[in-house]
């Protein structure tokens, strides 16, 4: 029994653990304005496989010129106008590597950009890789608790910027209804009135002139 309540504590303070592991992990979200170029670097070392995700949330038609530049000024990845994308690559030299973002195609629309590069493989968990026999059953549970929390987060996000793109679009077209609504209401009042004074002018009192 109390093995039993040492294995229930010892994995309460692996799922703890694991949560804030993955509470520290950072995903950039950016403001892009119109006629303007953000650029980002990062550190690769050779043989190291990387990821490289994308999505315009909200901003004119949710588009975006994209470009990855490798050490070398080698263009690795390019797109026109796109909305999302994902590119996976290694890097074939170690050195800086450089994602570009454009608007510079917008005069006046904002865009706001989610981006996430993933680079090498994910750390396994302290403990569970450092013998070569077989996991345990609380390992293994570790592990697949690990997995599994990495999964709830990758769905947790999209469903962030799907949310986020639905609620802009929905404000959009609550203020073009709004903005509709007005411009009737106000042409009701207008053709309410024209129609007052032609009706006043038909039976409205008329002056006779007798001529002679």
């Amino acid at each position: 029994m109390a093995w039993a309540s040492r294995s229930w504590l010892c994995l309460q303070l692996i799922i703890l653990l694991l949560i804030l592991d993955v509470c520290c992990s950072v995903e950039l979200t950016f403001e892009l304005p119109d006629n303007a170029k953000e650029c980002f670097h990062e550190d690769i070392s050779e043989g190291v496989d990387a990821t490289l995700e994308f999505q315009v949330v909200t901003g004119g038609h949710y588009d975006v010129d994209v470009e990855l530049e490798g050490p070398g000024r080698e263009v690795l990845y390019k797109e026109v106008k796109q909305q999302y994308g994902q590119f996976q690559f290694k890097a074939r030299t170690s050195g800086t590597y450089q994602v570009c973002f454009s608007n510079e195609f917008s005069t006046f629309s904002h865009k706001l950009v989610y981006m996430d590069l993933q680079v090498g493989d994910e750390k396994p968990l302290p403990g569970v890789s450092d013998h070569l026999t077989a996991m345990t059953q609380m390992e293994s549970s570790s592990v697949k608790i690990h997995e599994n929390l990495n999964l709830v987060i990758d769905y947790q996000t999209h469903h962030r910027l799907q949310e986020a793109k639905g609620r802009k679009r929905a404000e959009e077209i609550n203020e073009t209804v709004l903005y509709w609504a007005v411009g009737e209401s106000i042409a009701i009042v207008g053709i309410a009135l024209v129609q007052v004074l032609i009706l006043k002018n038909f039976f409205g009192e008329r002056t006779y002139i007798r001529v002679g």
